[in-house]
């Protein structure tokens, strides 16, 4: 049985299918986009009419394999990962993620999972390793089965701006003014992020918080943490909300790292946990029937959180501290993935905004890559509103599993001010600095490649070298600024 074979006859599938069937019939949808996630965070797929439902679950839709390059070329125009001779991919879709869209309920969307095609001559019907969130699912498993059942759960703090927009549809500044928690600001977003609120809670986000950060038109709305699958999913979906919503509003919502000098860029934090047992419990916050299937507004609940301190309180218990380990030591390899434009660099270099830049960790640091943000969690603070929210958990997956095999030790935590205990003679390293040098790091790094399996590593680094090298081979305005009357 191929792995696309497997898939389609995995235990519970077609109850789940025919549950589906039903929800088209009940919610009246006509149309359904099976969609996956590019290797740089993009959603692609197709849309197909919703008769056609049973025929496309259980075999399937096609589309080229360089689809999860975005069908992107290089600087010079060879398409990123796959040519024009690759076989097409078959996407399958995971029934259990399918929701209606609340701002046109005649549609619907379904997370698929992509395979080999079904004739390669090579592995037909294999798993597909440039789908980044097929590879999550696959590591992850693997994981939970060496440590007996541990699991990551996290959440994120997807900060993003709403800018305003052009009369020649570009961006033309933020919304509002950059005044960090500052209720006046906040409410003048209201009828965005009201909006923002009302559809992802129809399309299962447990919104819990948000305020408005210190750059033009920058906010940030949190919900509720779960298993690394599900915060990925759900940090898709919210960007396809702020998208909906800027186009209801003529605005732009922006995930571009650092869009303005001066102010905080926009970071994704991720606040991580490892747990044993826990069930999946419906949110309850819908009681009334789901508009969509019941794993799109279940989170896990309960279980053992390894993190905790002990009766003393302090340190994270001894899984958190190895796990911590492992992303120290990979922290430079893990710099190449949470912060993977050119642009994100400008976050570390604009200093004086909190950016992480040392590669250190330690109790309510802002400074360091790593922090204890609360007892039994650490944020990882090296990632940004850009980040593949996939590869970044699977990635850190890796390390942690590094960290506990290996028992590594991650030092004392920091907990001074970075700035301060440098100047106190205190020896530390910076994250890296451009994204060229953090794809070195990730080039070199085992344990994080094997994050990135079979041609997602080839894929992923064929497409960052390129944008790397264009970037260094185009002139900019400073150029000109700096360079136009440098002689005689």
């Amino acid at each position: 049985m191929t792995d696309l074979e497997a898939h389609v006859a995995q235990k519970g599938r077609k109850e789940l299918v025919k549950q589906v069937r039903a929800q088209i019939n009940a919610l009246g949808i006509k149309y359904i986009y099976y969609q996956f996630v590019s290797v740089t965070g993009r959603i692609v797929g197709k849309g197909v009419p919703a008769d056609h439902w049973e025929t496309v679950a259980e075999k399937g839709f096609q589309l080229v394999y360089g689809s999860t390059a975005n069908l992107f070329v290089d600087r010079r125009k060879n398409y990123i990962g796959y040519g024009p001779e690759a076989s097409e991919l078959v996407g399958i879709p995971d029934p259990e993620t399918f929701v209606q869209l609340p701002w046109d309920k005649r549609v619907a969307r379904v997370f698929c999972t992509c395979f080999r095609n079904r004739e390669e001559r090579e592995n037909p019907g294999g798993h597909l390793s440039s789908d980044c969130r097929g590879n999550l699912r696959i590591i992850h498993d693997e994981f939970k089965k060496k440590h007996k059942g541990l699991h990551l759960r996290h959440g994120c703090e997807p900060e993003m701006m709403w800018l305003k927009k052009g009369d020649n549809g570009l961006p033309d500044g933020g919304f509002s003014k950059p005044n960090c928690y500052h209720i006046d600001q906040f409410e003048s977003l209201r009828p965005v992020f009201m909006k923002v609120i009302e559809y992802a809670q129809a399309m299962g986000l447990d919104m819990i918080q948000g305020d408005h950060e210190d750059a033009p038109g920058q906010l940030e709305l949190n919900w509720m943490y779960d298993d690394c699958m599900r915060t990925a999913d759900r940090l898709t979906t919210y960007r396809q909300i702020c998208a909906q919503v800027a186009r209801e509003n003529n605005l732009i919502a922006c995930f571009m790292p650092k869009p303005f000098m001066g102010v905080s860029a926009s970071g994704c934090h991720h606040n991580l946990s490892l747990w044993t047992g826990g069930d999946d419990q419906v949110n309850n916050l819908h009681q009334e029937k789901l508009p969509g299937q019941k794993d799109v507004f279940s989170y896990r609940k309960g279980g053992v959180n390894t993190f905790m301190p002990g009766k003393g309180g302090g340190k994270p218990g001894q899984i958190g501290l190895y796990a911590i380990g492992g992303v120290i030591k990979h922290l430079n390899a893990l710099t190449a993935i949470g912060s993977s434009t050119v642009n994100s660099y400008r976050r570390l270099w604009d200093t004086g905004f909190w950016a992480p830049v040392f590669a250190d960790w330690g109790y309510q640091n802002r400074t360091c890559a790593l922090r204890i943000s609360a007892p039994g969690r650490f944020e990882y603070r090296s990632v940004d509103a850009a980040v593949n929210p996939y590869l970044m958990a699977g990635a850190l997956l890796k390390a942690f599993d590094d960290g506990i095999s290996n028992k590594i030790d991650p030092g004392e935590p920091e907990e001074r001010n970075m700035y301060e205990a440098i100047a106190a003679g205190k020896k530390v390293k910076k994250l890296p600095m451009s994204l060229g040098e953090a794809l070195d790091h990730l080039e070199n790094d085992k344990v994080i490649n094997s994050a990135l399996p079979g041609d997602m590593m080839r894929v992923f680094m064929h497409y960052k070298r390129d944008e790397h090298e264009k970037f260094m081979a185009t002139v900019t305005n400073w150029d000109l600024e700096q360079y136009w009357d440098i002689l005689p």
